[in-house]
This record gives C-alpha cells, structure tokens and sequence, in this order.
C-alpha cells in the first residue's frame, strides 16, 4: 500500500479526510497508485474521493484522468466517464494507446451512444488494426446496428 493511501485510511479513521493541500504534495502518479491500492483493498469511497482531489489539483493529468475515468466506469456514471476519457483522449493526442479507446468506446455504449461509440472503434481500429478488444467492441456495435435496423425495418 502507498504512502498517500496509508495517511487516507489513518485519517479516515478519525473521521478526518486530507485537504487539497495535503494531497498536493503527491504527484499525480503517486495519487493514481493510492487510487488503485485504495480499490483493491475495498476502500472505494476513499478512492472516489482522492480522485476527485487529484481531479481538483491535476485536471489535465493523464495518471488522474484515467483513473477517475475507471473509477466512472466502476460506479456506472457513463456520462462522467465519457467526460473524463474524451478530455484523456484529447491530451493523449496521437500518442492515444489501445486502452483508452477501448474505455470510451465502453463508456459510449453504456451511456447509449451507439453511433459515436462506432465511430471511436473505427478510429482505434485505424491505428490498432490487431487489437482484439477493439475489435471485439466493433463486433458488439455492428450486431447492435443490425438489430436496430432489422427492428426499424419490421415495424414499417
């Protein structure tokens, strides 16, 4: 367990949670590694909250900006993920890995946007060709389209 994740817990336990300052000490990879140790020992409303400290202090971080995307896509708040991994993706640039498409192509078809979340697989498929989620995912939407359109179809 990290440092910053120790001090959360300690402090959590008399009812006391850090101060922006405090956090600012860390580094954004320092907090997103808490993050990560806060959610595998269950403590995920601690986690939530150092996220949306680190959010506060770093918001063009990649570290915070992935981490708080996932922890969207965790608790299901697909619109706040597809915020938080559209601004990844923007920073990220052509330099965008796989996984980063594969989060917000998720995150868009779970906030029921079909149509955007294809075009983002077709983009991530442009440049990871082999990648086996993306394609996967692309699999998903086209199956989802055809349904839709054999549904629009029959009820005419």
């Amino acid at each position: 367990m990290t440092v910053l994740a120790k001090e959360i817990i300690t402090n959590a336990e008399v009812g006391r949670m850090l101060s922006d300052r405090e956090v600012s000490r860390f580094k954004p990879a320092e907090i997103r590694e808490a993050i990560q140790s806060l959610v595998s020992e269950g403590k995920d409303a601690l986690a939530i909250a150092l996220g949306d400290a680190g959010l506060s202090l770093y918001p063009e971080s990649e570290d915070i900006l992935a981490i708080t995307g996932l922890l969207s896509l965790m608790r299901q708040e697909w619109a706040q993920a597809v915020d938080l991994i559209e601004s990844l993706r923007a920073i990220q640039g052509e330099n965008t890995p796989p996984f980063t498409y594969v989060m917000l192509v998720r995150a868009l078809r779970c906030n029921l946007e079909p149509v955007r979340a294809l075009a983002v697989v077709n983009e991530g498929l442009k440049k990871y060709p082999d990648q086996i989620e993306l394609a996967a995912e692309s699999l998903i939407l086209q199956d989802f389209s055809n349904s839709v359109l054999v549904k629009e179809t029959t009820a005419h």
